[in-house]
């Protein structure tokens, strides 16, 4: 506007007539006019191009699914908690925690097989986790409930497998109920803080527990040959199962710390916020 003025006063010094004054009034009139609506358009653009750009809210799933998964959790923290009832009772029965195993057995290997079924989960969906991962983890313990605690009999009664026995059974009974209380949006924060807690000292006992009885297994698979299978045969091939239980533990030393520093990180981002919170207050 200030343009506008300063050339109608250069005009009204000339001789020019009324109606070009006015005319040149118009037009430098109309020039702001222009730009103004051009900017807008863009500012428009551009606001429509970030809400295009921005991220889309995860989609939870469906009804069906999430009464699935509720009652999933429910019955999976149900057997853990059997399984811990299991070993007090059997502690307080013997007075002491030696063979504690044998008095969980059956319900370990139920539950600890039903697990499988988060991998299917994650692989059509309705959990939004990695297959690997997720498989990894499920698979690491279902192998050594079955191919090293189930069969070989010596090391049940060793007292590594009440070791991870208890590990698990804890971190099983906190995992499952945040689960089901996170899909009925009604999560409690002890429990929220005991998910991302109580891990700082179950899963080193955990693995403890794990690597030293796969160690005591080797002896009783090398005198014995289990599950190996030596040549010449017609197929052609040979499997030790004594190196492949070394290869799995030395497997330990690279995935162990990364799954464990995950879960820091994780408790850093779900905590720290609560932590700053109630600083601040």
């Amino acid at each position: 506007m200030v343009l506008c003025q300063v050339d109608v006063w250069r005009c009204s010094r000339c001789s020019l007539p009324d109606s070009v004054k006015l005319t040149a009034t118009v037009v430098q009139d109309q020039r702001p006019l222009r730009v103004g609506v051009m900017s807008a358009a863009a500012q428009g653009t551009s606001k429509a191009a970030h809400s295009d750009v921005g991220p889309k809210k995860k989609k939870g799933p469906g009804a069906l699914a999430t009464a699935y998964l509720v009652i999933y959790n429910v019955v999976m923290t149900a057997g853990w908690l059997v399984i811990a009832v299991g070993l007090v009772r059997a502690y307080l029965a013997r007075g002491s925690y030696h063979g504690l195993y044998y008095s969980i057995e059956k319900p370990l290997k139920f539950f600890q097989t039903g697990a499988l079924l988060e991998i299917l989960h994650c692989a059509v969906g309705i959990v939004p986790s990695s297959v690997v991962l997720t498989g990894f983890q499920v698979m690491s313990r279902v192998f050594l409930t079955w191919a090293v605690t189930h069969s070989i009999r010596e090391v049940q009664s060793e007292d590594s497998v009440l070791l991870f026995v208890t590990a698990w059974t804890v971190t099983e009974i906190i995992r499952y109920s945040f689960y089901t209380f996170s899909l009925l949006n009604h999560l409690p924060y002890l429990i929220k803080w005991a998910r991302y807690t109580f891990f700082i000292v179950l899963y080193p006992m955990g693995v403890s527990g794990e690597l030293l009885t796969i160690y005591a297994a080797l002896p009783y698979v090398q005198k014995t040959g289990l599950y190996s299978v030596t040549l010449p045969n017609k197929y052609n091939f040979s499997f030790d199962y004594y190196s492949f239980l070394i290869l799995v533990m030395i497997s330990y030393i690279p995935l162990f710390p990364q799954l464990y520093f995950h879960m820091i990180r994780q408790r850093k981002k779900v905590l720290g916020h609560t932590e700053d919170y109630s600083k601040v207050e």
